[in-house]
């Protein structure tokens, strides 16, 4: 998940127009996201009960509309996932995996 989550290093400094223009860049972003979710899958129930502060359900839901939704994905809502949730998640992430 946390290998997945740092792809918002391949938004650094680009902007949602800049997404909305560059087809690699959302499929990259789309991909990374939808890796994310897959490996959420992947983690136990019990550990997930373990840390409530890790949206779990969004996560994999997110991951859902992208792998089935893929002809209308929402450019500005992977946008907001890159730029408000992964950094949010990736901060977690480092934080549990140092405990």
């Amino acid at each position: 998940m946390l290998d997945a989550a740092g792809a918002m290093a391949f938004a650094k400094g680009c902007t949602a127009d800049d997404l909305r223009g560059n087809r690699m860049l959302l499929l990259l972003l789309v991909k990374e996201i939808e890796i994310v979710g897959e490996a959420a899958t992947q983690i136990s129930e019990e550990f997930r009960a373990s840390r409530p502060d890790i949206p779990w359900a969004a996560i994999r839901g997110m991951r859902n509309r992208l792998i089935h939704a893929y002809a209308d994905v929402n450019v500005g809502l992977v946008w907001s996932t890159v730029i408000s949730d992964l950094p949010e998640l990736v901060r977690i992430l480092e934080t549990l995996l140092s405990e």
